[in-house]
């Protein structure tokens, strides 16, 4: 199976951490860079063209909405997970408007992160 290229975008350091550990639990994850706000996001997604990006709602300079917004553009092949602490509906949308495929509230990320991604992923 070939690698999946992912981008991890949340500006807590521990919470990429421990991000990252879940993602080791499956060989074929690569985990090929990190941002810690949302300018950082886009032009990591511009150079690496991941294929999926994991991206904080909530972050300094620009929001993960905003960042994914300006993404589509130079990234349009990088599917979008979103992740918030917030459980709202409100968020959910605005991130599936932007183009996001997914939205997990931070405390169910253990449980719901690889479903998530084997599900846009086919596997």
């Amino acid at each position: 199976m070939a690698s999946l290229r992912i981008l991890l975008v949340d500006d807590f350091t521990p919470w990429r951490n421990y991000v990252v550990s879940i993602l080791q639990e499956r060989q074929c994850f690569d985990v090929v860079g990190e941002a810690a706000d949302g300018q950082e996001a886009i032009e990591r997604a511009t150079e690496l063209q991941p294929d999926l990006i994991l991206m904080d709602i909530a972050m300094p300079k620009m929001n993960g909405i905003e960042a994914a917004r300006r993404i589509r553009d130079s990234a349009p092949n990088s599917k979008i997970l979103f992740f918030s602490v917030e459980i709202s509906d409100e968020l959910a949308e605005a991130a599936l408007a932007v183009g996001g495929q997914g939205y997990i509230v931070k405390k169910e990320v253990r449980a719901k992160l690889l479903p998530s991604i084997d599900n846009l992923f086919g596997k």
